[in-house]
């Protein structure tokens, strides 16, 4: 059997369809289908029922898959192992991070990592998506959510947490909330679309409480957040580590400390595609990025300081 027409249908496979089969491969479609249909042809057996929207693999195409996969991955180690002999360690690797997270904490990380680094090749990207890994051949990303999709394989890295906060001049000009309720009577800043309701889940012990606002300054820019806080105008509803640094040098209060508050999810995760090969570049930044995580979130993170 030919191993390059092996190694072309684990692609098509992964790709869940022939047209993103031809786009990732750098093929034209109707090359990738002609050499489908030869392997098939060659085989005597049919391995996936082609739609318009995506490939189904016959039984004969789930065993095939299954050891194509490691001849692929064997052969991507071997060329990898002899082009890396007696170099520095290099390769590309795409990575998304949040707008947030990415700006405000793994800014700094990544460019230790190239320092670290300089022959890997390093594409970021500043996104809150989940479907970009698998439509923008994403290698890895990091993610904010609740539960991550049941279709990638992801690493927990940390929690995250909300802080309700503001200026100090706001908090001596305007009472803070002291209750869920106040929430809805204070001008509140957070990352949300403006004019539409927001929908905020509390917890405290086994308490779960659900509340919908709606903000009179929202924005994906969590520096354009903090900025505003900072400029006095309103309470900020923001992952703490936005503020943690304002906190701690006396620019900025939190309330509601009773409370553990979610927008968007309460935990952050690492995320990659099951079936794709990670090159030594990618195992690389993967351990670089929980280490670093994780020393984050064991001894850096600033209590509140209370209203």
């Amino acid at each position: 059997m030919d191993s390059n027409a092996l190694v072309l249908f684990v692609g098509i496979v992964e790709a869940g369809n022939l047209s993103l089969a031809a786009r990732q491969l750098k093929m034209s479609r109707a090359n990738i289908s002609y050499h489908l249909a030869q392997l098939e042809k060659s085989l005597g057996q049919q391995l996936m029922r082609r739609t318009s929207r995506r490939v189904e693999l016959t039984e004969v195409g789930e065993r095939l898959y299954r050891h194509g996969k490691v001849v692929r991955d064997e052969l991507m180690a071997a060329r990898e192992s002899v082009t890396t002999f007696g170099r520095s360690l290099h390769g590309s690797v795409r990575l998304s991070v949040p707008t947030g997270f990415g700006h405000l904490v793994m800014s700094g990380w990544l460019i230790e990592f190239k320092r670290r680094y300089p022959d890997i090749a390093l594409e970021l990207l500043f996104d809150n998506r989940v479907d970009d890994l698998l439509h923008e051949e994403v290698d890895v990303a990091v993610r904010v959510m609740s539960e991550p999709p049941q279709q990638l394989v992801a690493t927990e890295l940390a929690a995250v947490r909300y802080a309700v906060c503001a200026s100090v001049e706001h908090a001596r000009l305007h009472a803070m909330p002291s209750t869920l309720e106040d929430l809805a009577r204070v001008p509140l800043i957070t990352s949300a679309v403006s004019g539409r309701e927001l929908r905020i889940s509390a917890y405290r012990d086994e308490e779960r409480r659900e509340l919908s606002q709606r903000p009179t300054l929202a924005s994906e820019n969590f520096q354009f957040l903090r900025e505003a806080i900072l400029a006095g105008l309103g309470v900020g509803l923001v992952p703490d580590y936005v503020i943690d640094q304002d906190v701690a040098e006396g620019r900025v209060v939190t309330a509601l400390h009773d409370w553990r508050l979610s927008v968007f999810g309460t935990r952050l995760f690492l995320l990659r595609m099951p079936n794709r090969f990670q090159t030594l570049a990618t195992r690389t930044l993967i351990d670089f990025v929980v280490n670093q995580v994780r020393a984050w979130q064991a001894g850096m993170r600033v209590g509140p300081e209370r209203a």
